[in-house]
């Protein structure tokens, strides 16, 4: 069916198609998981929600750090221009 097409090959989401289609969203998650099942459709959104999870994890790390690096260096700026 076209509307499992949409989802599993495109990346969309479930509600994004149902409303792009004007389709009922949980018959439409009932036909992915039905397909899925069936081996008829890529389960592939599990690696890639796993592979994202793990990028966003990573990006929290590198933010919390970069976050502390700027802290300190107005710290620093500030010692510095009061004591020139």
């Amino acid at each position: 069916m076209r509307a499992v097409r949409i989802v599993t090959e495109t990346g969309k989401t479930i509600a994004e198609v149902t409303e792009d289609l004007g389709i009922n969203e949980t018959t439409l998650a009932s036909w992915v998981s039905r397909a899925r099942r069936a081996g008829t459709a890529p389960a592939g959104g599990s690696d890639e929600l796993e592979r994202l999870r793990r990028e966003n994890a990573q990006l929290k790390r590198d933010n919390k750090e970069l976050v502390m690096e700027r802290d300190a260096l107005k710290h620093c700026m500030v010692l510095w221009v009061k004591h020139p």
